[in-house]
């Protein structure tokens, strides 16, 4: 894994709680899920080759 999909989760992460935050405390919480609900989305996108590479070793890992 690269260390600069770590920054970029941390990133991520520190933005949209800040958006979040500020969506809340004007009174628009249902932006501020959408927000969090499109960070999740993003991250999840960024991991999901990791997850698979993941699974297909503990598969190669089994069968062997």
């Amino acid at each position: 894994m690269e260390v600069n999909l770590i920054f970029k989760i941390a990133a991520v992460g520190i933005l949209v709680s800040v958006l979040t935050q500020v969506l809340k405390h004007s009174g628009r919480e249902e932006q501020a899920f959408l927000a969090s609900l499109a960070g999740l989305l993003v991250v999840l996108f960024w991991i999901l080759p990791y997850i698979y590479d993941l699974f297909q070793e503990i598969q190669q890992l089994f069968l062997i």
